[in-house]
């Protein structure tokens, strides 16, 4: 079982966008069981995988143990794939794990949910605060969006700082330049100042995930946005299976 979150203390850069994509690929290219598991409030994970919002809010119950992850989990209409949805409960879930006082929680349910999914994908809030200090401390692999800027570097270094604070044993951080348009000399520069970084270019097919709330390799796999995705998740599967063979 390998769990990748996708994380940026940045709003705006497609995170959730290339949550929705990476764990479709997991899924129906992989061949991978593969949960994604939306932490971000604003719950558009769901929605790109053509899910309805939950009627109920209960996303956050889980966390105290008031519930069993798995009577919250939805099937998408793509093999393998599952969500576990957020809701406008996880608005208070950093009060609720401080509360708590347990610092490896979600860990722990990642850890139970991982005998059913090979691959578990997390969604996470856009901020730094317990929710993504737990999910770090879950993660065996980060993945962290980015915008192509002069300021690109300095968000990846606050990323790069939290995920040293869980510890010793801290998972390898993925930084990727994303919605970069070529055209422009700001987005060249930024290429230029990270050239390992992997690179997912403004895309119109990227951009029709969310009008048509499927990932772009239902409808567009051959377009060069989806496919930079397609080449990053294989990046991704080698990082993991070379983890793994250690």
């Amino acid at each position: 079982m390998s769990v990748i979150a996708v994380y940026s203390v940045k709003g705006g850069v497609g995170k959730t966008t290339l949550s929705a994509n990476l764990a479709w690929y997991a899924a129906v290219v992989g061949g991978h069981r593969t949960l994604l598991w939306d932490l971000d409030a604003a719950g558009g994970a769901a929605f790109l995988t053509g899910l309805d919002s939950a009627r109920k809010k209960r996303a956050g119950s889980l966390f105290a143990r008031e519930r069993d992850p798995a009577s919250l989990i939805r099937q998408t209409a793509y093999p393998g794939l599952d969500v576990l949805p957020a809701d406008e409960s996880l608005w208070a879930l950093d009060r609720q794990l401080t509360s708590l006082g347990k610092k490896r929680r979600l860990a722990k349910i990642a850890e139970a949910l991982g005998r059913e999914y090979p691959r578990i994908v997390l969604d996470c809030p856009p901020v730094l605060n317990e929710v993504s200090a737990q999910a770090l401390r879950a993660a065996d692999l980060v993945v962290v969006p980015l915008p192509p800027s002069p300021l690109s570097a300095r968000a990846f270094d606050l990323v790069a700082d939290a995920v040293r604070e869980t510890g010793k044993g801290h998972p390898p951080m993925l930084p990727v330049l994303s919605m970069v348009d070529r055209r422009r000399a700001l987005h060249r520069d930024a290429m230029a100042a990270h050239p390992g970084w992997p690179v997912i270019p403004w895309s119109s097919a990227i951009e029709q995930c969310a009008v048509r709330r499927a990932p772009a390799g239902t409808f567009a796999r051959s377009a060069p946005g989806a496919r930079c995705i397609e080449a990053l998740w294989q990046g991704i599967e080698h990082k993991l299976s070379g983890a793994t063979s250690r």
